[in-house]
């Protein structure tokens, strides 16, 4: 099961990734090396979308499609 997740920035900049472990990988963002470079500035972070897929495909085409998407746009998602 993959996720598909947006999370919030301290800056209020949103940040998509894909994941198997939600959790764990939201908690990497917060606090550890292993989160994005991106989000490492920016914390903390918040989950503020999530999405479940059942293979990488489906979640990282879904990712790109998100990714491509105008601020506003992914706002009216959440």
């Amino acid at each position: 099961m993959y996720h598909l997740y947006i999370l919030e920035c301290s800056d209020k900049t949103l940040y998509t990734g894909i994941t198997t472990d939600l959790k764990r990988r939201v908690g990497e963002h917060n606090s550890s090396k292993l989160g994005a470079k991106y989000t490492a500035a920016r914390r903390p972070v918040r989950l503020v979308y999530s999405r479940k897929f059942k293979n990488r495909s489906a979640a990282s085409k879904e990712e790109s499609r998100i990714k491509k998407l105008k601020r506003i746009e992914k706002l009216k998602m959440l």
